[in-house]
C-alpha cells in the first residue's frame, strides 16, 4: 500500500464553474489511524450536484468545505485497515468522505455493505443508495402519488428524477419529463416509460410547453432545478398540489443571487404544499427502501444507467458534467 495519498483539495471558492485552480489534485501523506477509525481504499466515488453548494460559502445543510481541505463526497471503498470494532480489512463501507485515492474515517460514520447475489459494489452509490432512495422517499412521502395524477420531474434524465418518472408510473400516475436534449428526452420516453417529455433548451416558451404536455395541469412537480423551471412549473400546478422540493441545480454555479421563484404565490392560491427533501431524514428506512427499489428491478419494472468515468484524476471534469449537459442518469468516478 502507498504511504502517499492523491487528493482533490478545494484551494479557492469557484466562481461559476470549478476550474483546476480551484480544485488541484495533491500529493498527501497518508496520516496514522486512531482508535476508533478506518481507512478505505476508495473504489467509487458519487458525483453529486449538492458537492457545488458545498464548495460555496452559502449556508446550507451541511457547512461549506473548509478551504484547504479534500472535496466532499460519498465514496464506496474497501477496508485496508481499521481501529474499529465493526469493521475488518476486506470490508466494503459507504461514507461522507472526499475525492481521493484514501479515506481516513470514524468508524461510526461509515455504513458495512453487504452484497446480494446480482449486485454490483457501485449500486450502493445508485440505485440502492442516497440516489435511488432519494427517488422513492421524496416521490411517496412527501409527494404522495395518486393513481390518475399527473407528476412533472424536472432534470429527469438525471439520476433521481429518472427513477422519480419510473416509480410514478408503478404508481398509476402519468408522468412528464423536463430534459435537455433530445436524446434524453428519447431515452425517457422510449424506455423508461415517461408519457411525454419536454427538452427545455429548444423550446421557446417552457410554460406553454408544460401546460401542452399536462394538459390536465400538474399535481406533483417534483423539482431539482429550481430557478426559471420552478417559476414555470408553479403556474401549471392543480389545486391541493405537492411540489417536491429536492435539488437547484440551476443556482449552483451562479456568481449573483438568483431572483424569485416569482410565482410562489401559487402555492397560495392553489392551496398546495411546497416541502424540501433530504435523504437524511430517512437514514432509519433504508433497508425497506433497498428491498422495494431490488423487487422493482428485478421483475423489470424499474431500469437505471450508470455513467462511469474512469481516475481520481478526472473526476472535477466528470463533475462538471452535471453542469454542461453531458450527464445522463447517475455520475460515479471509478478510482
Amino acid at each position: 500500500m502507498s504511504t502517499m495519498n492523491r487528493r482533490l483539495i478545494l484551494r479557492s471558492r469557484p466562481c461559476g464553474m470549478a476550474t483546476q485552480q480551484d480544485v488541484p489534485l495533491e500529493l498527501q501523506p497518508l496520516p496514522l489511524l486512531a482508535e476508533g477509525q478506518v481507512l478505505l481504499r476508495n473504489r467509487y466515488l458519487s458525483i453529486d450536484p449538492a458537492i457545488r453548494d458545498w464548495m460555496s460559502d452559502r449556508l446550507s445543510y451541511l457547512p461549506p468545505i473548509t478551504l484547504g481541505e479534500v472535496v466532499r463526497s460519498t465514496t464506496l471503498g474497501e477496508v485496508v485497515e481499521s481501529r474499529h470494532p465493526s469493521f475488518k480489512a476486506g470490508d466494503l463501507a459507504l461514507g461522507l468522505n472526499g475525492w481521493e485515492d484514501y479515506s481516513l474515517a470514524d468508524g461510526a460514520a461509515l455504513g458495512r455493505v453487504e452484497l446480494v447475489a446480482g449486485d454490483a459494489e457501485q449500486h450502493y452509490l445508485s440505485i440502492f443508495g442516497a440516489v435511488g432512495l432519494t427517488a422513492y422517499f421524496a416521490l411517496l412521502e412527501v409527494g404522495l402519488p395518486q393513481r390518475g395524477e399527473t407528476v412533472l420531474v424536472s432534470a429527469a434524465a438525471g439520476a433521481v428524477g429518472s427513477l422519480v418518472g419510473q416509480i410514478a408510473r408503478i404508481k398509476g400516475c402519468r408522468v412528464v419529463g423536463i430534459a435537455g436534449s433530445d436524446d434524453k428526452c428519447r431515452w425517457i420516453v422510449d424506455e423508461l416509460g415517461f408519457d411525454a417529455a419536454i427538452n427545455y433548451r429548444s423550446t421557446d416558451n417552457l410554460l406553454e410547453s408544460i401546460r401542452e404536455a399536462c394538459p390536465a395541469g400538474v399535481d406533483i412537480y417534483f423539482d431539482n432545478v429550481g430557478g426559471e423551471m420552478l417559476d414555470a412549473a408553479l403556474l401549471t400546478i392543480n389545486d391541493r398540489a405537492r411540489i417536491v422540493f429536492c435539488g437547484a441545480i440551476a443556482s449552483y454555479n451562479s456568481q449573483m443571487p438568483v431572483p424569485g421563484p416569482y410565482n410562489l404565490w401559487q402555492i397560495l392560491a392553489r392551496s398546495a404544499r411546497f416541502e424540501g427533501f433530504l435523504i437524511r431524514d430517512y437514514l432509519g428506512r433504508f433497508p425497506e427502501g433497498i428491498a422495494q427499489m431490488r423487487e422493482w428491478l428485478q421483475s423489470g419494472q424499474i431500469s437505471f444507467r450508470e455513467q462511469i468515468v474512469d481516475g481520481l484524476e478526472n473526476s472535477l471534469d466528470a463533475f462538471n458534467y452535471l453542469f454542461d449537459g453531458r450527464n445522463t442518469g447517475k455520475l460515479l468516478v471509478r478510482v
